[in-house]
C-alpha cells in the first residue's frame, strides 16, 4: 500500500473520530457545543460591484460562502469544518481519497463514512435551517412516515397525473417515477404498493436562498463523496433530480426577475432579462408581457425555463424564428463544482459558458440566474383542427392527408410556424392526429390561411375534410396560454423516446418515404407520438455553443410513447419497455443516421447517447467536464461525463435504477 493511500486513511480515520461526536466550538479557550445560538448561518454579504456580473447581482446572490467565513469558523476550531471547505486543487490527499478512500462508489447511509446525525444538523446551522428531510409527495397515502391523511390522499391521487404545479411545489417530486423506482406512489395508481419509500429520491434537500447555500451543499457532498443532485421542477424524463442517498439542491425558490429595457452587453443592445434559475414558464412569459416584450421558452406551463430546460437547449414555439432558448443567453451566474460562485459569459469563463449553453443541466455547476435576450411584442396565430378516421375517412385516407401535411415542414418552418401535433390509434385501422395548436407568431389570420390553403386543398382532393379553428391573438402570452394546458406527470406506466428528423429526410423523396413509413408503423402497432414541426437554425443566425447540432439541421422532433396498465405482468411491461428503445426507435435511428435527440426528451437508455445528444460537440465538453469537475460531483443520467458512472442495478434487466448505488466503473 502506497505511502499517500496509508496516510490518507489514517487522515480519515481520525476525521472520522470527530465526525461521530458532538459538535463543538472554542470560544476564550473554552470548548462549547455547535448549536444555534453559538453558530450563525456561514454565509457574508458581499458589496456586488466586486462581482464581474454583467447584470447586477439579485440579493440572494450577493449571499454568499467565502474565505473569510470559513477561516473564522476555522479559527473557533468548528468540528469538521473541513467538510465545507472550497476545493483545494492542489490537494493530493484529497485528490486520493475521492478516488481511493471512500471506495469506487459515491458514500450512502449506512456506510462508515456516512456523515452523522450531528454533521447534519451542523450542515443545518451552517445552511440557515434550509436542511429539507425527504417525505415523499405522497406519504400522506400511507402510515410509513407518520403523516396518514386520507383528504390530502384523495386530492394527491386526483392531480398526480393531471396537474404537474403540485409536483414541482414539491422538494423531490419529479415526473420520471419509474427510474426512481416508484417507492412512493397513491395505492390507487400503483395497487401493488403497501408501504412508502424514499426509494430513489435524495435523503436530504437544500431549499436554497442564496449562493451560500448552494456553495455549502457542493462542498459538503465533494468533501463527503455524497452523491449530489439538483432539482428545478422535475420535468426531465431521465430522472436527473432524483438518486438514492443523495443531497439535493432544490432551485425551486429562485424565483427573482429584474427587466432591462436597454441592456449593453458586448454587440447586443436591446432589452433582456434576469431570471432567477427557479423561474417557470408561466412567471416568466407573465413578466414578458407585463413589460411588453416576449422572450424564448417552452410550451409546458410548469417547467422551469432557466433550469435544465435552456441548460439542454430549450425548443420552443417561437424556435423557427429565433433559435433555441440556450441561444438567447448573454450571461449566467454559477457555482461550479469546486464550490465558487463566478459570472460565465463571453469574456468571464468562456469556456465554461459554451458548455453551459446547451450542454446540459447538473453537469457544469449550479446555475443562479441568467440574463437572456428579449424581443419586441409579436401578434400570434394559432389554428386547430382534428383529423381522425370515421365514416367518411378511411384510414387510407387519413394516412394520405397526414402525409400531405408533412409534406409542407420545411415551407412551414421557413414562415416561422411551429405545429405541435399528436398521432394516436384508436382501434383496429382507426387512427386520429389533432393539431393542437398550429402556432404561427408574427402572422394574421389571412396570412395563416394564405400558407395553409395548399394543404387543405389536397385534403379536399383526398376527400378528407376538417374544420381548422382560427384564433388571433395581439401577443404571445395569450396565445400560449390558451394553446397550451398544463402538462401530464408522473406516470410510472411509460416509456418515452424521441428523434430529431434532419431537413434533408425532406429533400429526398425516397427517404421522406422511408421516414413517414418508421413513424406510420410504430404508430399501426400502438405507439402514441407527440411531434413538433421545429427548426432551430433562424434566418438571423445562432451563437456558438453547446446545443446538439442536430437541431440546427432539423424540421422535425417527435416524442413517442409506448404505455402499459397498473394489471400488465413483469414480462409484459418488460416486452413493451424493449420494444420501444430496440425496436420502434430503431426504426427511426435507420432512416434517420446521424441525426440525434433532445436530451430532455429521450430515450432513457438512447444506445450511443454521446452522439444522439450532443453530437460533434461531445469531446469538447468531456474535455470541459473533466477540467471543471474533475471529481465528478455532478451526474446525471446520460449527461456528459456519465459514461464513467454506472448505477448498481437495473429495472427489467437493462434501466438503471436511481434507487440504487452510484459507482465509478
Amino acid at each position: 500500500m502506497s505511502y499517500f493511500r496509508v496516510a490518507a486513511i489514517a487522515a480519515s480515520l481520525v476525521s472520522l473520530l470527530r465526525i461521530v461526536g458532538a459538535q463543538t466550538i472554542i470560544v476564550k479557550n473554552a470548548t462549547i457545543p455547535a448549536n444555534e445560538s453559538t453558530i450563525a448561518p456561514a454565509v457574508a454579504s458581499v458589496d456586488a460591484r466586486e462581482s464581474n456580473s454583467t447584470a447586477d447581482l439579485f440579493q440572494g446572490e450577493t449571499l454568499q460562502l467565502t474565505d473569510a467565513v470559513l477561516a473564522n469558523l476555522t479559527e473557533l476550531e468548528l468540528s469538521n469544518i473541513t467538510l465545507f471547505s472550497f476545493q483545494d486543487k492542489s490537494n493530493v490527499t484529497e485528490s486520493l481519497s475521492k478516488r481511493t478512500i471512500f471506495g469506487k462508489c459515491k458514500t450512502y447511509p449506512g456506510d462508515y463514512f456516512w456523515p452523522s446525525e450531528q454533521i447534519w444538523r451542523l450542515f443545518n446551522i451552517l445552511l440557515g435551517d434550509a436542511l429539507i428531510e425527504t417525505v415523499p409527495y405522497a406519504s400522506s397515502c400511507y402510515d410509513s412516515f407518520g403523516n396518514h391523511d386520507a383528504a390530502k390522499c384523495s386530492f394527491i391521487t386526483n392531480n398526480w397525473i393531471n396537474a404537474s404545479i403540485y409536483h414541482t411545489e414539491d422538494p423531490t417530486s419529479v415526473n420520471a417515477v419509474l427510474f426512481q423506482g416508484a417507492t412512493c406512489m397513491p395505492p390507487a395508481l400503483l395497487p401493488s404498493e403497501s408501504d412508502c419509500l424514499v426509494g430513489g429520491y435524495p435523503v436530504y434537500s437544500v431549499a436554497a436562498r442564496n449562493v451560500a447555500q448552494i456553495q455549502l451543499a457542493v462542498n459538503f457532498a465533494r468533501n463527503s463523496n455524497l452523491r449530489l443532485v439538483i432539482k428545478n421542477t422535475g420535468h426531465d424524463f431521465s430522472a436527473k433530480s432524483v438518486g438514492m442517498g443523495a443531497l439535493s439542491i432544490w432551485t425551486h425558490n429562485l424565483k427573482q426577475v429584474q427587466f432591462f429595457k436597454n441592456y449593453w452587453q458586448g454587440s447586443y443592445r436591446g432589452p433582456a432579462f434576469k431570471l432567477g434559475a427557479g423561474v417557470q414558464a408561466f412567471e416568466a412569459y407573465e413578466a414578458a408581457r407585463q413589460n411588453g416584450v416576449t422572450i424564448v421558452g417552452g410550451e409546458g406551463r410548469t417547467v422551469g425555463v432557466m433550469g435544465g430546460y435552456l441548460l439542454g437547449g430549450g425548443h420552443s414555439p417561437l424556435s423557427s424564428l429565433y433559435g433555441m432558448a440556450a441561444d438567447q443567453v448573454l450571461s449566467m451566474e454559477v457555482v461550479t463544482a469546486d464550490g465558487r460562485f463566478v459570472t460565465a459569459s463571453a469574456t468571464s469563463h468562456p469556456d465554461l459558458f459554451w458548455a453551459l449553453r446547451g450542454g446540459g443541466g447538473s453537469t457544469f455547476g449550479v446555475v443562479t440566474s441568467i440574463v437572456v435576450k428579449a424581443y419586441p411584442k409579436i401578434k400570434v396565430t394559432t389554428m386547430t383542427y382534428l383529423l381522425i378516421t370515421g365514416p367518411t375517412v378511411t384510414a387510407d385516407q387519413f394516412w394520405a392527408a397526414l402525409r400531405a401535411f408533412f409534406d409542407g415542414f420545411i415551407t412551414y418552418t421557413d414562415a416561422g410556424n411551429y405545429e405541435y401535433f399528436r398521432i394516436a390509434k384508436l382501434a383496429e385501422g382507426q387512427y386520429m392526429s389533432d393539431m393542437g395548436p398550429w402556432f404561427a407568431p408574427g402572422m394574421s389570420k389571412a396570412q395563416l390561411q394564405d400558407l395553409v390553403a395548399p394543404l387543405f386543398a389536397k385534403f379536399e382532393a383526398l376527400g378528407v375534410h376538417v374544420n381548422p379553428v382560427y384564433t388571433e391573438y395581439d401577443d404571445f402570452y395569450d396565445a400560449w396560454y390558451a394553446s397550451f394546458p398544463v402538462e401530464p406527470f408522473g406516470s410510472d406506466a411509460i416509456r418515452q423516446a424521441s428523434r430529431l428528423f434532419p431537413k434533408s429526410n425532406w429533400q429526398d423523396a425516397a427517404k421522406l418515404n422511408a421516414t413517414f413509413d418508421a413513424i406510420k408503423s410504430v404508430v399501426e402497432e400502438g405507439g402514441y407520438i407527440v411531434a413538433f414541426n421545429i427548426a432551430a437554425a433562424p434566418k438571423g443566425g445562432y451563437p456558438d455553443n453547446a446545443v446538439n447540432p442536430a437541431w440546427r439541421n432539423t424540421v422535425m422532433h417527435a416524442i413517442m410513447a409506448s404505455v402499459w396498465n397498473a394489471t400488465s405482468s413483469e414480462a409484459e411491461i418488460k416486452a413493451t419497455s424493449d420494444r420501444l428503445t430496440f425496436d420502434w426507435m430503431q426504426r427511426w435511428r435507420d432512416v434517420s443516421p446521424g441525426a440525434g435527440c433532445y436530451m430532455s426528451e429521450a430515450d432513457y437508455i438512447e444506445p450511443d447517447f454521446a452522439q444522439a445528444f450532443f453530437g460533434s460537440k461531445y469531446p469538447k465538453l468531456y474535455q470541459l467536464k473533466q477540467l471543471y469537475d474533475p471529481f465528478g460531483v455532478f451526474y446525471a443520467h446520460t449527461a456528459v461525463g456519465s459514461e464513467d458512472w454506472q448505477m448498481s442495478e437495473t429495472i427489467m434487466g437493462n434501466l438503471p435504477s436511481q434507487n440504487s448505488r452510484l459507482c465509478r466503473k
